[in-house]
């Protein structure tokens, strides 16, 4: 009954960070360049673990995953970031409002179980070595990538599909994207629905996957330890690296969003969004590249065949 003397919100205004055109133009610059670097970053991965036979495993296959998901996630917040960092008004349709949620929330849950299941293939690589080709063949690769990217779409997207947002009163987000968060602040009706979903998802999707990441890692610890070379254990602990400083950075930032109280830090929550949302995709390359020489050796190989090919044409 209280909702029928309202009208109903057909658009929203994106805030963002600041109003100061020097300060537009600086971030402008900022957010195009990691943008670049992204694409760049992301697409370079990709089209080298594509191209080297000897990175056809299991490992880079979940890792182009990653990669793919890095992309989607820049390209689903940054191009609109830049073009109201110009606009006056900085307005998005409810309808675009409401898409943005749901993909940044399908990417941000695929992410978590990604992660996860990268742990478990450098757990089988390490602790059952000579089992590796038999226990992560293909078909199990396949079967966990067309399990993955649907359930977790239908897990982000189906809440909201049941009982959509309604928005009555505010329509100004203080923030530069559609982040879930944001948008309960502003929504109308009885939210305790969206509260305890967001809790229960988070739970499946975010608390099972790290402590699903931290038992294998203690398992990982234990099984290097026993290596009594000097040089298997550094080379055991180096195809770690990579992907634990990829988890700390994802996990500690989303965690920090969604299980703490948002009502205290709710002008802060666009910073943190920030974080996994235009730095990580750019980081995540970088971690991996620099840190595994396969990866580079791969690249190298590339650049070499392509500056012969330009050469003989």
């Amino acid at each position: 009954m209280e909702l029928r003397n309202h009208t109903f919100i057909k658009h929203f205004v994106l805030i963002g960070f600041s109003q100061n055109f020097q300060t537009c133009i600086l971030l402008f610059i900022l957010f195009f360049v990691l943008s670049i670097l992204t694409i760049l970053g992301n697409g370079f991965l990709i089209v080298t673990v594509l191209l080297t036979p000897k990175l056809h495993t299991p490992m880079y296959y979940f890792l182009c995953n990653l990669s793919f998901l890095d992309l989607c996630c820049s390209l689903t917040t940054v191009p609109n970031s830049l073009f109201d960092l110009f606009s006056k008004n900085r307005r998005i349709s409810l309808i675009g409002c409401l898409t943005q949620m749901n993909i940044l929330l399908f990417l941000a849950v695929t992410e978590c179980v990604l992660l996860a299941v990268m742990a478990y293939d450098r757990y089988i690589a390490i602790c059952s070595p000579l089992h590796y080709t038999t226990i992560m063949s293909w078909r199990l690769c396949g079967s966990i990538t067309v399990i993955m990217w649907p359930g977790c779409l239908i897990v982000s997207t189906v809440p909201t599909m049941v009982r959509p947002l309604i928005f009555c009163r505010e329509n100004t987000l203080n923030h530069f994207v559609c982040e879930i968060l944001a948008l309960l602040e502003v929504a109308c009706g009885d939210l305790s629905f969206y509260k305890i979903t967001t809790v229960a998802i988070s739970f499946f999707t975010l608390i099972s996957p790290l402590i699903f990441i931290v038992v294998t890692y203690i398992c990982i610890i234990i099984s290097i330890m026993k290596i009594r070379s000097v040089n298997g254990k550094s080379k055991a602990f180096s195809t770690c690296a990579s992907h634990l400083t990829v988890v700390l950075i994802f996990f500690v930032t989303i965690m920090t969003m969604y299980m703490g109280k948002t009502k205290s830090f709710s002008s802060y929550l666009k910073y943190i969004s920030l974080i996994y949302a235009v730095f990580t995709p750019v980081l995540n390359p970088v971690i991996y590249s620099l840190r595994n020489n396969d990866v580079k050796e791969g690249f190298r190989k590339i650049l070499t065949t392509c500056s012969i090919a330009n050469t003989v044409s």
